[in-house]
């Protein structure tokens, strides 16, 4: 599906000048059998990874999300785990809450922990991107039509530049992904090609090395 600039939705924001690679709860509880919450994401990885790779090569801030259901958790988002009560797999000290092996964080990356579907909402993720001086988001992980799109809602909302590479997300229902890409590309943000963002990425590798 294609937006038509024409009809007044659907323009391009770009990719910006200084963007930060946000990867959205890519912990094992939704990359591996066994898990309630699993998605089929082995592509998604594969992707992710490529875009790992260029990233830290350009020196940009890599920043993961997580979900951990704790005491706390159970408390201030209960009404949200009354809906999705597979959330509480993620529980403190299992292998669940881990970043899948294939893409886990280097040591001086951020992994930030959220109770709700927003990678912003109640976390530290604005300021840190103000920190670092950043105008746009590169946003991948899981799912398409839920952490992935209210995070790129909230992320134009505060100012920058969402960014989605088509390849680089995914959800349970293909449908619903690709019934949000369009939603998303049309209102919200800028969808594009893991290509295209690999390019983007190799050129700001000699600006911003790492």
């Amino acid at each position: 599906m294609t937006i038509e600039h024409k009809s007044g939705f659907g323009g391009r924001t770009g990719f910006g000048e200084r963007p930060c690679l946000l990867i959205i709860d890519m912990n094992k509880a939704f990359t591996l059998e066994g898990s309630p919450l699993r998605c089929d994401l082995d592509d998604v990885v594969g992707s992710i990874a490529q875009l790992l790779a260029a990233g830290r090569k350009a020196g940009i801030p890599v920043v993961y999300t997580n979900v951990i259901v704790d005491a706390g958790a159970r408390q201030t988002a209960k009404a949200f785990i009354d809906k999705i009560p597979a959330l509480t797999f993620m529980a403190p000290g299992t292998k669940w809450i881990e970043i899948d092996d294939r893409i886990a964080a280097l040591p001086d990356e951020a992994i930030i922990n959220k109770n709700f579907a927003s990678s912003f909402f109640g976390t530290s993720f604005s300021s840190l991107l103000a920190s670092a001086g950043c105008d746009s988001v590169i946003v991948t992980g899981a799912s398409t039509s839920g952490c992935v799109r209210a995070t790129v809602v909230d992320c134009v909302q505060h100012g920058y530049r969402p960014l989605i590479p088509r390849e680089a997300v995914g959800d349970r229902n293909p449908a619903a992904h690709e019934a949000n890409l369009y939603d998303m590309d049309a209102k919200y943000g800028d969808v594009v090609t893991l290509a295209e963002t690999l390019e983007y990425l190799e050129a700001l590798s000699g600006i911003h090395p790492r």
